[in-house]
């Protein structure tokens, strides 16, 4: 089914815009697809005079909170998305540490809007990441202010511990295309901790490789990135991922949705 660009925003900036109500957006406010096209951004062509669009892989990553209490709507989501499509680094350590992943399609996300709103979310943070072919880039999870250990639960079922200096914990989204398919591209989500100041003009990182997934995207497809539960606390993975600290219990997930492949 082909959907025009109305509808598209419809439905997407519906999700995006779920705190927004009675007032303007200013020039500056808006998300920056809507203030930039990708082509403004491309070297013209010197020998024809054409711009020719960047080769890109382009995402919008929103995330966006509910109250805890509210959690229960996260299962009326997951059982509309698809997991037949991702392929786990290790399933059983995702599971195990509360994680939860489905896909799905554009189609899909007006009710997605719907159950959101009725349990009260609220959009907290849009990132558009836009990938060259095999690149990789990050959002912003969390900040570690200090010097911590943080809890997580590795193969067999055991619980370990990884004392981990200022930084930050970060998803790692990288995307590449597909030889020979257009249209379609292979995105690898990780969860990483990057420190503050890295050594030896380094990145002395901690993947949690285990808690990484893949899968196979298109143009208006999206995963749907949160938790099974509601489990509070700074010093456990899944706590720093999806309770951020709140006045008031919050559980927090992340779509991260394929918003255009240029081949």
């Amino acid at each position: 089914m082909v959907m025009n660009r109305f509808f598209l925003r419809i439905i997407l900036l519906g999700i995006i815009g779920l705190a927004v109500s009675g007032c303007g957006v200013s020039e500056k406010d808006k998300p920056i697809w809507e203030r930039m096209k990708i082509t403004d951004l491309a070297p013209p062509d010197k020998e024809h005079g054409v711009i020719e669009p960047l080769k890109t892989i382009d995402f919008d990553i929103i995330a966006f909170e509910i109250p805890a209490d509210n959690i229960k709507a996260f299962d009326e989501i997951r059982g509309m998305l698809y997991t037949q499509p991702l392929r786990f680094n290790d399933r059983d350590v995702f599971r195990g540490n509360s994680f939860s992943a489905g896909f799905g399609q554009l189609e899909m996300l007006k009710k997605i809007d719907v159950l959101l709103r009725a349990a009260g979310a609220k959009k907290t943070e849009t990132n558009s990441l836009y990938l060259q072919d095999g690149q990789a880039d990050e959002v912003m999870v969390a900040r570690l202010a200090r010097e911590q250990t943080i809890f997580y639960i590795s193969s067999g079922g055991a619980t370990e511990g990884v004392t981990l200096g200022q930084g930050a914990l970060i998803l790692r989204i990288k995307a590449e295309k597909i030889a020979g398919s257009r249209g379609v591209c292979n995105v690898d989500v990780q969860p990483v901790y990057v420190p503050a100041i890295s050594l030896n003009g380094g990145r002395d990182e901690f993947a949690f490789e285990r808690c990484g997934f893949e899968l196979r995207m298109s143009p208006q497809d999206f995963v749907f990135l949160g938790t099974e539960k509601y489990i509070s606390g700074q010093m456990i993975l899944n706590g720093l991922f999806f309770s951020p600290a709140a006045a008031k219990p919050v559980v927090r997930s992340y779509l991260i949705f394929c918003r255009r492949i240029t081949d």
